[in-house]
This record gives C-alpha cells, structure tokens and sequence, in this order.
C-alpha cells in the first residue's frame, strides 16, 4: 500500500494547486478587537498519567503513520520521499506550513463555493491567531491537542499564524521575548483523553506531535476521581507561564454554543484564557481544509467514525452506513459493516450521531 501520495491529489477529481517556497510574504491581516465575556464552564478535576509507547494496529488497519509523513503535505515536490525522513526543527515547519497555507489563500475559486468559504474561515483563523500573538508572547501559549479533525486544523493554522519565527524584533522588550522564541524548540500541549482512548487515535497523536513539535502533556479523565478540570488545574500548576490555550471547540460541539474566540474560565476552574480559532467552522469546512491540504489524519475517519471519544461511547455514524441500516454501528464491533468515509458527512447536526 503507497502511503504517500502524489504531490498534486484530487477532491472529487479536482487537483490541487502546487505551491513555491519562495514566497515569504505574509497576508496582513486586520487586528481585531474582541470582547472576552465569561463563559461558565462545567467543573470537572484531575489524573496524570504518562505517555505510552504507540500500539501496533490490527491487521487489517493500515500501516500506522510515521511523524514524517504528516509533513509530506507540506513539503516541495522537489523533495523525494527517501530524502525527507528528518524531522526539521521548528522554524522550518513552520515555514513550510505557513507557506502551504497561504498558497490555499492565493487560490481562485468560484465565492459561493465552498473552498472559498473556507479560504475566508482560513483567514479568520489567522486573524484570531494574530491576535493572540500581540496579547501574549509564544511561552505564554499551549494547544489543547487530542488528535481529532477539529484540533488538527486548529494546529496547523497555529503553527502556519507563528510564521516568521521567531518573530522580528522592534524594541528591547520586544527582543527579550523574541529570544525566548528562538530558545523554544516545541509547542507545550496537553492531551486530556478518556478513560479508554482507540489505540489508533494514540498512535495519531503520538506521530503527529512529534512532526508537530508538540511537548505533550498526557493526562487520563476518569470521573470522578480524575476529571478534565483537574488535569487543567495540575498542567498548569506545572506550567505556571501559560496564560492561554489554544482550543479546537466548534459551535456545534456541547457547550460551545455561547463561546467567542477568546474566553475567559471561571466556575471554580483555574484562570487561563481559552482561545477558540476554529469556532465558526462547518464540518464540511473543516473536511475540505483537510482534503484540500491533503493533510494525514486519523485512521478511524475513514471507518466511518465522525467524532472520536472513546471506545465505550463512539461508533462508526450511522448516516455513513453503506446499506443504510438504522442502527449504524451502534453496538456493533469496529470493522463490521460498511461506512463511507467521515468527510462524505455534511450536516453540522449529523457529526455526533455515532456519539452516546
């Protein structure tokens, strides 16, 4: 099986446009200025647990990714696939992913379609993302990462926003902060998973972070003894810097209703700001980013599953069920019966079906 791909795939038979590296110029975006209202957060608490070596897949799964595919995507077509095994250091990622990234920008598309609409989501995003940058120097910052479609592009437009790096200096201070960005070597994150994670999601964080250069720091929710609040309280009890979190929320996920981009915690939860980049984005937008980038993402998308929780809860969705049986998969072992892919999806309201 060819696990990497052409440089030029196709959406529904559409190619992609090539890119050139030689472009460095930066789309300005507009500053914003948003209201950060309080946003009460359901308490929850705490357990820490290590990161584990990944599991190998069943046999029938492919074979899992390596760190340095998920940079394959990103990187020029003059490179072959033989010479490309190195991870490179943090500044060329980023460079690399801003450079993809902005060529997407400088696409043409028809402005009612929908890789236009999220041309404009893309450029929102880096706004957001811009913003926080000008709140909150880079060792202020951490990403809420676990793996799944929402937080992949919520990375990517992170790290694509973090281009120049590290960031040119204009005064004293200016410069003090951008040392400490040139010192930083990886993005400090933290992985709250559930009790009993799919090995397969596992094994997507653990060789995207790495390509990512994500620091993870693993916590298991178990309530009540060990709960999401609780593994925030210690993260940042070990990380008394960070004064922001990335999060890949989207309005359509439970309690994101009532989120802006920026969202202050509260209800007896330790103070951070929650930053929110990809919180107006469809599901069908995140899916063509995905597609569009031809970024890797996890396995169990392509089994039909099109929210990822744990084994006990999570199934493959039913609307994606090939001989429409109304049971979907629930209750059924993964694997048995046929499912359309996750991005063959198109109702925000329809994401969750497959959820308990």
């Amino acid at each position: 099986m060819e696990l990497y791909p052409t440089w030029n795939p196709s959406i529904d038979g559409i190619p992609f446009r090539s890119f050139s590296l030689d472009s460095d110029t930066r789309e300005l975006l507009p500053p914003l200025s948003l209201h950060i209202p309080p946003i009460p957060v359901k308490p929850v608490r705490h357990r820490q647990t290590t990161m584990a070596a990944p599991e190998a897949l069943n046999a029938a799964s492919p074979q899992p990714l390596r760190p340095q595919d998920h940079l394959r995507p990103f990187q020029p077509p003059s490179i072959h696939p033989d010479n490309a095994d190195d991870i490179p250091p943090l500044p060329t990622v980023i460079a690399l992913i801003h450079a993809r990234v902005q060529a997407f920008l400088s696409e043409t598309h028809p402005p009612d379609s929908l890789l236009a609409s999220v041309q404009r989501q893309t450029r929102t995003s880096l706004a957001i993302v811009s913003t926080a940058l000008s709140q909150y120097s880079l060792s202020e910052l951490s990403v809420s990462y676990n793996g799944g479609k929402d937080c992949l592009v919520m990375v990517i437009l992170f790290l694509a926003g973090l281009h120049p790096y590290p960031p040119p200096s204009a005064n004293a201070h200016d410069t003090t902060q951008a040392l400490k960005s040139a010192a930083a070597t990886v993005i400090p994150s933290i992985y709250a998973l559930p009790p009993d994670p799919f090995p397969a999601v596992e094994d997507f964080v653990i060789s995207s972070a790495t390509a990512y250069h994500l620091s993870i720091t693993k916590y298991t929710t178990a309530p009540p003894e060990s709960t999401l609040r609780s593994s925030f309280e210690d993260y940042l009890h070990h990380h008394p810097g960070i004064r922001a979190i990335f999060v890949g929320t989207r309005r359509t996920d439970p309690h994101g209703a009532q989120l802006t981009h920026f969202d202050r915690t509260d209800g007896g939860w330790p103070d951070f700001v929650r930053v929110h980049p990809v919180i107006d984005w469809h599901y069908a937008e995140i899916w063509a980013f995905i597609r569009h980038l031809g970024l890797r993402y996890c396995e169990l998308y392509d089994q039909g599953y099109t929210s990822l929780g744990g084994t006990s809860d999570t199934y493959p969705n039913p609307r994606l069920k090939v001989d429409g049986d109304s049971n979907g998969g629930r209750g059924c072992p993964a694997g048995e019966g046929q499912y359309l892919p996750a991005y063959k999806l198109t109702e925000d309201v329809e994401e969750r079906l497959g959820r308990n």
